[in-house]
């Protein structure tokens, strides 16, 4: 039986692409934060999927916590078998100008983006390389491909996990790892809720007013992908293009915006 592990699973894409791969009949394990949401979520995929409980492992614990993960790991595997698909969903966001954003808030999103996934992912990695076998798939967001007003903190976290993709990719594939990473755009969650609610006005006006994507789409998108061998998802021709041709694009794009800020 195939083991998925997801962070950030209690909730939105994670809970969603878990759900994904319980339809599937995989067994899943649920990383986040807290135990309460993580139990609602696994009595709300229990009944919605029919799976006996027993095939869904939840852990909480901090993703920024290496020891800890490392520790989790080792108990996942032991108990519920090898990990054989990483997806790591776990993320935070607060938008807020970088004048008022406190060097602890700045490298809380570092150490929760950037440094999760890659305590999660040093956590599997051996294994993988010692079976010859393995998929994982980051989470990163449209953020990652372009500077947004109030996001200086996010967007550094976020587009650091596409340099730290495009070269651990090249370690991992002779040994049959396949390393992958996807750029969701705004995506009904809760977290969306809540950064709604800080989001400046600038950053608005730049980023447009295109409707949400569910996180079910977003999810049967990363499958998919997974599915397909895909290293690289981008989810709306928009953000394709920003990543193709983001070198050209950008500096018009800044310059269109910025032409309407107040001097």
């Amino acid at each position: 039986m195939v083991h998925v592990v997801i962070t950030g699973g209690s909730s939105g894409i994670g809970q969603a692409v878990a759900r994904v791969y319980l339809k599937r009949n995989a067994r899943v394990t649920l990383i986040g934060r807290s135990l309460e949401r993580l139990e609602a979520a696994k009595d709300l995929l229990t009944d919605e999927t029919g799976r006996s409980a027993d095939d869904i492992g939840i852990v909480s614990l901090d993703v920024a916590d290496d020891a800890a993960v490392l520790d989790a790991i080792g108990a996942i595997e032991a108990s519920s078998g090898p990990c054989d698909i990483l997806v790591t969903s776990a993320g935070m966001v607060s938008p807020a100008s970088f004048e008022t954003q406190s060097g602890a808030e700045f490298r809380r999103h570092i150490d929760t983006n950037l440094h999760g996934t890659v305590h999660m992912i040093s956590a599997v990695y051996a294994g993988m390389k010692a079976r010859r076998r393995g998929q994982i798939m980051v989470v990163s967001s449209g953020a990652g491909l372009i500077g947004l007003h109030g996001y200086t903190a996010y967007c550094a976290s976020k587009s650091a996990l596409v340099g730290f993709v495009e070269a651990l990719r090249l370690e991992a594939r002779p040994h049959g790892i396949a390393v992958s990473i996807c750029f969701p755009p705004d995506t009904d969650t809760p977290q969306l809720a809540e950064e709604l609610k800080l989001r400046p006005p600038e950053a608005v006006a730049m980023m447009g007013t295109a409707g949400l994507w569910s996180a079910e789409a977003v999810a049967r998108g990363i499958v998919r992908g997974l599915d397909r061998g895909r290293s690289e998802i981008f989810f709306t021709p928009s953000l394709y293009l920003l990543a193709r041709f983001g070198g050209l694009a950008k500096p018009w794009i800044y310059r269109w915006f910025q032409r309407g800020l107040p001097r």
